[in-house]
């Protein structure tokens, strides 16, 4: 059965998360460890403590994410379960990276706390904005951004997740304006979004130019496992060219659907969710109901995930 490991990104996180995980698991320990000591403080901690208001900011989230997601991969890797290929969702490709050897964990783990640092330095707070839209075609939500983009201000589709669920981001005026046309044109909901910043948005080019300096520092090697790139939705192993979409990523939409479309035309039959959350599982529901689905992110969730990839499920 070939099997997809995908990584969830930023909006997974919870308090507690790994925690029972942590607790059972000595490579999850020297993992978080790790993270802790490439960051200069302890994000085990926020993860398993809060408060809340502190993990959601995205210089922390960004990094609490991914290495509870590595974590996670780490047991299924020590149990004998390697994937096929790999993906992850905006933050979650940099779990994906790690995994597939592209880059050193505790790099990684530096290179996404800036990542949120200078993502959420792009555009002051207030200034920007992200709705999901709901039901509506994606060429419908790709005119109207248009429209509204040179009539009112910035605006753009980032995020294509699933049939029915795009997000859009952009100036906070435009993108208000757009979720109302989208309404208009017969979305079944056009909801703002509870973020601080206009992720994928061309408003994240500073951000993007400021994370370039950031790459060239450390290694970033070809991939041991293919990695499907969000801005492509195609296979890729070289490291320099991931290192150039990476780049990219920052100010550019993430094409999920097309991530996932392109994992099970390769002949993936089986989608498993490394890391907090199920949002991807969700996700791939839509996408493609013949897929098998599992997911870890925590002692009940891995024991299943593991008689799944056994076979026994």
């Amino acid at each position: 059965m070939k099997t997809a490991f995908v990584f969830p990104g930023q909006g997974s996180q919870k308090v507690g998360m790994l925690l029972d995980l942590y607790k059972e698991y000595e490579i999850v320990r020297q993992r978080f460890a790790e993270a802790d000591e490439a960051l200069g403080y302890s994000i085990s901690q926020l993860c398993f403590d809060g408060p809340d208001t502190e993990l959601v900011k995205t210089a922390n989230t960004q990094p609490a994410i991914l290495t509870a997601s590595v974590a996670c991969y780490e047991v299924l890797k020590e149990k004998g379960f390697t994937p096929d290929v790999v993906g992850g969702h905006s933050l979650g490709e940099y779990s994906a990276l790690v995994a597939a050897g592209v880059l050193d964990f505790k790099d990684a783990v530096y290179v996404v706390h800036k990542r949120g640092e200078y993502m959420q330095d792009a555009v002051p707070l207030g200034k920007g904005a992200m709705a999901a839209i709901l039901a509506l075609p994606r060429e419908t939500v790709v005119d109207i951004c248009e429209a509204v983009d040179g009539e009112v201000g910035s605006v753009q589709a980032v995020n294509f997740n699933c049939p029915g669920q795009i997000v859009i981001a952009g100036e906070t005026a435009a993108v208000e304006e757009a979720a109302k046309r989208m309404k208009e044109a017969g979305a079944k909901r056009a909801v703002m979004l509870p973020v601080s910043a206009p992720f994928h948005s061309r408003l994240m080019e500073p951000a993007a130019a400021r994370l370039e300096e950031e790459l060239n520092k450390i290694a970033i090697h070809d991939a041991t496992i293919p990695v499907v790139a969000n801005v492509t939705g195609q296979m890729v192993t070289s490291g320099e060219e991931i290192k150039k979409l990476l780049v990219v990523q920052a100010a550019h939409p993430v094409l999920w659907e097309d991530c996932v479309d392109t994992m099970v035309k390769s002949g993936v039959e089986a989608f498993v969710e490394v890391g907090p959350g199920k949002v991807l599982t969700g996700f791939t529901k839509k996408i493609n109901k013949e897929m098998k689905l599992a997911n870890v992110e925590d002692v009940a969730s891995l024991a299943k995930t593991l008689e799944f990839l056994q076979g026994g499920i």
